[in-house]
């Protein structure tokens, strides 16, 4: 596979899911401290990557979860959230000053802090209450937090016994690394046809529902936006038909992201009303690569994460096609702002 270090792939991965047990720990003497709620509050793409655990104990769930931009937080407060509060903050760096910010106030208002980073030895590792570590860099944190945070919604719901098969999840996870690996080397030759495809494209329509959406809305503003200076327009399913339907025509690419979950169907409506009107749909499905032994319950929990690992594989042939490197930047880290 093009650029692509399986070892190191596997390494971490296999670390995020090894956090399960000290992340279910921590989890269990926050909850026995009084813990009553819980925020995600991350910075950017690390926020959005924390949407599909927020979204599954809100609906899944009797705790009382949040998920908040961090900064209006700060700036403005919340009445929910105080010494009964478990709030986590994910960061690769550990250093993101929204992120360290957001810390702070959430300290000094008495809530326990979970803080999952890429190093200890970091604002953020340091002034946790715990701090779980998994190295990790931009072309593989988002699996690696997609499936912590997912340990985290998970230990709290078992612990409150609403979740009968979390050893049994956990025991499936354990064998994931492995499968997205597989699913990489299945994806890699329609990577490179699509990176082909989208290399003078200008814009692009991403759309997904359910625990899937918050990988289109990563994708588009993280990746090709941040990453690649193309235009997108990320547009949930259940919207896409309360405006962004007008802009599509012939000759504008629409992208969907269908995942295993019940909002699946929302994302069908999408491509089939795409279909009649441009000829330029691409679909991601994550039902069309197996994963032995992993339950189709896992799998519905699971879809951002093998749309995320398919996705690095287009974004590395993107980078060589458009001679545009992934870690190019005019602004980001680069002026003050």
């Amino acid at each position: 596979m093009l650029n692509f270090d399986e070892a190191r792939f596997l390494r971490i991965q296999s670390g995020a899911v090894a956090l399960a047990a000290p992340i279910h720990a921590a989890i269990g003497a926050a909850l026995a401290q009084g813990g009553a709620n819980i925020f995600f509050l991350g910075t950017g793409g690390a926020a959005i990557l924390m949407q599909p655990a927020a979204l599954m104990l809100q609906r899944r769930s009797g705790f009382p979860a949040f998920i908040e931009i961090a900064a209006e937080l700060v700036a403005a407060g919340h009445q929910a959230l105080g010494p009964q509060s478990i709030v986590v903050i994910p960061s690769v760096s550990g250093t993101t000053s929204e992120s360290v910010a957001t810390l702070e106030y959430c300290k000094a208002r008495g809530a326990t802090v979970i803080a999952l980073v890429g190093n200890v030895d970091t604002p953020l590792g340091r002034k946790a209450d715990h701090a779980f570590v998994n190295f990790a860099e931009d072309d593989t944190s988002s699996e690696s937090f997609y499936v912590q945070s997912l340990l985290i919604a998970l230990s709290v719901m078992a612990h409150r016994g609403e979740f009968a098969g979390y050893d049994k999840t956990v025991a499936e996870l354990a064998t994931l690394p492995g499968h997205l690996v597989a699913a990489k080397q299945a994806f890699e030759p329609e990577a490179e046809r699509l990176a082909e495809a989208f290399r003078n494209e200008p814009y692009h329509i991403i759309t997904a529902a359910g625990g899937s959406w918050a990988e289109a809305w990563y994708y588009g503003m993280c990746i090709l936006e941040e990453m690649q200076w193309i235009r997108t327009r990320p547009v949930h399913a259940a919207d896409f038909f309360h405006g962004t339907l007008e802009l599509v025509e012939k000759g504008v690419s629409v992208v969907v992201f269908k995942g295993e979950d019940a909002y699946r169907p929302l994302t069908e409506r999408v491509e089939t009303f795409a279909r009649q009107y441009t000829d330029k749909v691409t679909v991601l499905d994550t039902a069309g690569f197996g994963m032995p032994g992993i339950s189709a319950e896992t799998r519905a929990l699971i879809s951002p994460v093998i749309l995320a690992t398919l996705l690095e594989r287009l974004s590395a042939h993107l980078e060589v096609k458009r001679n545009h490197p992934l870690t190019t930047r005019r602004y980001y880290k680069k002026v003050s702002y």
